[in-house]
């Protein structure tokens, strides 16, 4: 998987959410709109809480559940992606082509990394009858911000 910036561009993703609602006869709400805009308008990883607090300053009577439920949704759809890290909640993705992660495992920030010697990792063929689908690695470490801090 390639990584082709217009794919990932706001109107792009809205676009694809406009096809898939008709495809499947769902109507495109504000609130699908606006939920797949700050997911995809945004580069920090953000948690459903985080998509929650910046939908509601936009859509006021927004429900915690429909952003959560609208989530999980974007996710089955393949339209967002979420991304873990252990002991953390679930964050989301907008970038949904193969890239890797940066992990900060001391104030918890993640960073996209374009690193293309990662991609053509050999796989191994079906381990424990597991089929892969695709792979992100996740490199852990201190980001820049918080090692100025500890000088």
């Amino acid at each position: 998987m390639d990584y082709h910036p217009v794919h990932d561009t706001i109107a792009a993703k809205l676009e694809q959410l406009e096809a898939l609602c008709r495809q499947r006869g769902v109507p495109l709400t504000i609130q699908r709109r606006t939920i797949l805009e700050e997911v995809a308008g945004r580069d920090n990883h953000p948690t459903a809480d985080m998509v929650f607090e910046a939908v509601q300053q936009r859509l006021p009577n927004v429900s915690r559940t429909t952003v959560y439920r609208t989530l999980e949704t974007f996710v089955e759809l393949g339209l967002i992606r979420r991304v873990h890290q252990t002991g953390t909640p679930a964050r989301f993705d907008g970038r949904t082509c193969r890239h890797h992660h940066l992990l900060c495992h001391q104030c918890g920030r993640m960073i996209d990394l374009e690193a293309a010697e990662f991609d053509p990792l050999p796989l191994p063929k079906r381990p424990h009858g597991f089929r892969i689908d695709d792979y992100m690695i996740q490199v852990v470490g201190v980001c820049a911000d918080c090692q100025k801090k500890a000088k």
